[in-house]
């Protein structure tokens, strides 16, 4: 039996972004809301994603910015369009926090961190009787009797807890960052609810390589510059960054939900790194030609391309057979093979793939199966690239499944 049991009208579990943000349009309009989290504090993970520079969202135009959400799009397009890059901006800016563009597009609040934004919304929470109720870690759901709502089950460090909201809306996020408390464990509860959830993979991730041992100790760590990734027709310039097992950077996670999907089809898959995507292949092997007599190889290649050390290693790494003729260089050099076995693990991820399927819900973010509950953030079926996509859908949806709430409780009066 529960130690205690109790109603409020509205029940938010989960303190990240999407969370806070349906807390937000709820309260402001004057409804009780008690957000629920297992961890000690709001935000956690928020706060770390913002650590180097809060993103906030980008700047390009709609059109592409949808096409970054790949197979979701089609399921966010309204979503996206009525709480756009625009509007997340002017929320901001209400809170006492103007924002700016980046030279890449990509958009920040002028205070540039996460934590300076983070205490200007709680404080608003609160000032709008936002309640908070930390160390809250949900069971699942108990049905006290027939014909009565479900109850919400959580452990506390005083013992177990039941609440019976109007409405109840999960943001638990994904199972990227479970130190956070995003670890994913609200799966089985919803399976057990036959509702359909696509299971969670590793999304802006890095990926394992097998490298020697030499190469892994001398150069985990270091940035691949200046280069040109390409995958299967997807190409982009960006960066990477070698691991003692495998690689990841900007242009890896850009990368990843296409690596992920076709390694788990087969792998190794061949991901092909252009080592000088600023020169062509004809330029570069007249750079070649001319080699002064007793030079190495590696001396040869610094001083004749510009490569730096990390990318003169990893093209031998991945030649074994490297020849000192100069169209064979040039070939290698644009055309490195970095064979790709498999995604780092769900807690080195930077966010998820998987989710509760599009099919479940209602346009208002609604379980169809459960009339009362709402799912909003990353615990949907989508993914996106860093760039201020992520934050961008959380908050989207954050205040989509609100105003879908709204609709409901002004349903039921």
């Amino acid at each position: 039996m529960p130690n205690h049991l109790s109603s409020s009208e509205i029940a938010i579990i989960g303190g990240g972004p999407a969370g806070l943000m349906a807390a937000d349009v709820l309260s402001a309009r004057g409804h009780q809301v008690i957000i629920y989290d297992q961890m000690p504090s709001m935000g956690r993970k928020f706060l770390l994603a913002g650590r180097g520079g809060l993103n906030l969202t980008h700047s390009e135009a709609f059109e592409p910015f949808l096409d970054r959400y790949g197979a979701a799009k089609h399921h966010l397009v309204n979503i996206l369009k009525s709480f756009d890059a625009d509007a997340l901006r002017n929320w901001c800016h209400d809170l006492g926090l103007p924002t700016f563009i980046g030279s890449s597009g990509r958009v920040f609040p002028d205070c540039f961190k996460a934590s300076p934004l983070l205490r200007a919304w709680l404080v608003r929470l609160e000032q709008q009787g936002v309640k908070m109720r930390f160390r809250h870690k949900w069971l699942g759901f108990h049905k006290p009797g027939f014909g009565e709502r479900d109850s919400l089950v959580f452990l506390t460090p005083g013992g177990r807890f039941e609440v019976s909201p109007q409405a109840i809306l999960l943001a638990l996020g994904g199972a990227s960052w479970p130190r956070m408390g995003s670890d994913g464990r609200w799966t089985p509860i919803l399976t057990e609810q036959c509702v359909d959830v696509s299971p969670l993979r590793p999304a802006n991730c890095g990926f394992y390589v097998h490298w020697s041992a030499y190469f892994a100790q001398k150069f985990q760590g270091q940035p691949l510059k200046r280069i040109a990734l390409n995958f299967k027709g997807k190409s982009l310039r960006a960066e990477a960054v070698i691991t003692h097992k495998g690689i990841e950077g900007s242009g890896i996670y850009a990368l990843s939900s296409h690596l992920r999907e076709a390694v788990l089809q087969h792998s190794p898959q061949i991901l092909t790194i252009d080592l000088r995507p600023d020169i062509d292949l004809e330029d570069l092997t007249k750079n070649l030609t001319i080699k002064k007599q007793g030079t190495s190889l590696s001396n040869h290649l610094r001083k004749c391309t510009g490569l730096s050390p990390v990318a003169i290693g990893l093209l031998r790494e991945l030649n074994q057979n490297l020849s000192d003729d100069p169209k064979h260089l040039a070939h290698a050099i644009k055309n490195v093979p970095v064979p790709i076995l498999s995604p780092f693990g769900l807690e080195r991820a930077i966010s998820t793939a998987g989710g509760v399927k599009f099919t479940e819900l209602d346009e208002n973010l609604m379980l169809c199966k459960k009339p009362t509950v709402f799912i909003a953030g990353e615990m949907l079926d989508w993914e996106a690239p860093t760039g201020g996509y992520l934050l961008q859908a959380s908050f989207a949806t954050g205040v989509c499944a609100a105003k879908g709430i709204l609709s409901y409780l002004a349903a039921i009066k």
